[in-house]
């Protein structure tokens, strides 16, 4: 059997896959409690979490922009982070300043307006770019954390917008983010295998996508991050759709750990999930056109992103080739900051502590017409990155002690 879901936005670019959506105590002395049916103890909180669920954005401020549009190396410094926590019903409570605080990062809008231009007469893109210097844009832009996070109305968009009323002359990394959902999802209950329990069966009628070059790449695998089968073993590799990423990735194995005097398995993505194709060519199918391949670490996912030169990483270049560490001056990927992982209580695979973490970038290179461009090599520049947590709550962590038979 199936259930139908939408999955909401808790207030980030990037779903709130891998955070707890309840803890439910599920017992095998009646089947009904291990499927995802309103009969079932689980069902409630999988319908509807407790909080707290936690998201930090971090921002890497570039401190030497006309340095580096002249040839140099950009030099970043990380500011953050602008914590905010999800209610139900939602609110939002902001740690920071972010309507103080000041960032210069990379114009988003005017790289993207470059890359859609890229393909047209070199008098456009001309024109274009004397019409950006009118206003006095560049590549850079220096903003606060609140418009760049949530919105500000950008001059060159809405130049465009009066000419395609479609364009939304507003632009922001959250904008019109906020509770907002990403499709709507069919997860299979576990009625008639418990090994089912939480898999997605179709998204928004798919039962798999079509942006990717290979069958295999296009497949819809695993649950959304927030249940999994009961009875885990340490062997198995457990699969998510991350839709952040515009795929399913994998977990591993990782080791055992203890969260409130719970036992649990810590599962990770491990170094395999963004390897480069020619080390795993499993992953060949997500390079777009097909051998259009980047490195280990990152993914392209323009495709999903309506043509926008996107790239998806774990944070500070996290498991990613040193080219693209070294290309930036201030990265510092250490797997305590910046590993996405989960912590599953292998009886009942309810999760009891995560965090998701996970970079966005953008490519910039050079654009012939563009003379503020002329400098630049093709670079995977960093913008920022969020880390969503959530841990088990003291009530929900002593019910679960009882439950099995731990006495804490």
């Amino acid at each position: 059997m199936t259930r139908r879901s939408c999955a909401i936005y808790a207030t980030g670019i990037v779903c709130t896959h891998l955070l707890i959506v309840g803890i439910a105590l599920v017992s095998y002395n009646q089947g009904t409690e291990l499927t995802l049916t309103e009969a079932s103890r689980v069902f409630e909180s999988w319908k509807n979490p407790p909080p707290p669920v936690y998201m930090e954005f971090y921002f890497f401020n570039v401190t030497n922009p006309d340095e580096f549009l002249a040839g140099g190396k950009a030099v970043v410094s990380q500011i953050g982070p602008y914590t905010y926590r999800e209610y139900r019903p939602r609110k939002i409570v902001v740690q920071g300043d972010p309507m103080v605080d000041n960032l210069t990062t990379v114009n988003i809008p005017a790289v993207m307006v470059l890359s859609k231009l890229n393909s047209y007469s070199f008098f456009l893109r001309t024109f274009v770019s004397m019409y950006m210097n009118s206003l006095k844009m560049g590549i850079f832009m220096t903003r606060t954390v609140q418009e760049v996070l949530w919105g500000f109305k950008d001059p060159l968009l809405t130049k465009l917008h009066s000419i395609k009323p479609e364009v939304d002359e507003h632009f922001g990394l959250m904008w019109k983010k906020n509770g907002t959902h990403e499709g709507e999802f069919v997860f299979l209950t576990g009625e008639q295998n418990y090994m089912d329990y939480g898999r997605i069966d179709t998204w928004n009628g798919l039962s798999q996508m079509s942006w990717w070059s290979s069958n295999q790449s296009n497949m819809i695998n695993g649950t959304d991050g927030s249940v999994f089968h009961p009875l885990l073993s340490r062997k198995e590799l457990l699969y998510i759709f991350a839709a952040d990423f515009c795929r399913s990735i994998h977990l591993g194995y990782v080791e055992d750990v203890e969260v409130k005097g719970i036992p649990a398995y810590r599962f990770a993505p491990p170094y395999d999930v963004l390897q480069s194709s020619t080390e795993n060519p499993t992953n060949a199918g997500f390079c777009v056109p097909a051998g259009d391949c980047l490195g280990t670490g990152v993914l392209k996912v323009s495709v999903c992103r309506g043509g926008a030169p996107i790239v998806m990483s774990f944070p500070h270049f996290y498991q990613a080739d040193k080219k693209y560490i070294n290309a930036v001056k201030g990265l510092n990927p250490n797997k305590d900051e910046h590993e996405t992982y989960l912590d599953l209580n292998p009886t009942t695979g309810v999760p009891i502590r995560s965090c998701k973490r996970a970079q966005l970038n953008i490519i910039l290179n050079k654009v012939q017409g563009f003379p503020k461009t002329k400098h630049l090599n093709e670079i995977i520049f960093p913008i920022m990155y969020v880390n969503e947590m959530a841990t088990i709550d003291d009530s929900s962590a002593a019910q679960m002690r009882s439950f099995l038979g731990i006495w804490f």
